[in-house]
């Protein structure tokens, strides 16, 4: 049986601060986010990236990368890329920046991966407002005693 066509799996996706590409064609990721820590809401995040690697698939594709509000329904930033499998053995890494992200009430995200609009993985990011520590006030200086007369 020759496949024209075989969905791709998604075999990961991570979001993360940042992505680079070395000269030898390996990635690099930094700051790989489970959850955002915030001082207050609203704030912007400058960026976030969205690393997603498919295999096993034939065909041409279309990668729809989502990013949805603690309400279920409000798409807060979203992206998109076409790719080719030539064949099944090969792989595809698609990295999917979203900047300026508005993040206007705190709760739990979620982060959803499609191809061709078939809901691959759905994953929770939350933001968690977290007030910065205090710092204890510093102790008097301890007195001198006065010099001996």
């Amino acid at each position: 049986m020759n496949a024209s066509r075989i969905l791709p799996d998604l075999q990961c996706s991570l979001l993360c601060e940042d992505v680079r590409q070395e000269v030898t064609g390996n990635f690099m990721l930094a700051g790989i986010v489970s959850l955002l820590r915030v001082p207050q809401v609203p704030v912007t995040h400058l960026r976030l990236f969205v690393f997603n690697r498919w295999t096993a698939g034939v065909g041409q594709f279309t990668e729809s990368v989502r990013l949805i509000a603690p309400d279920q329904t409000t798409v807060v930033k979203q992206g998109q890329v076409r790719f080719t499998l030539q064949d099944a053995t090969q792989s595809m890494t698609n990295v999917t920046l979203l900047a300026q992200v508005p993040f206007v009430a705190a709760g739990v995200y979620e982060v959803e991966v499609l191809v061709d609009d078939v809901m691959k993985l759905r994953y929770p990011l939350p933001v968690v407002v977290v007030q910065p520590a205090q710092r204890p006030a510093a102790p008097p200086p301890p007195e001198t005693p006065p010099p001996d007369a």
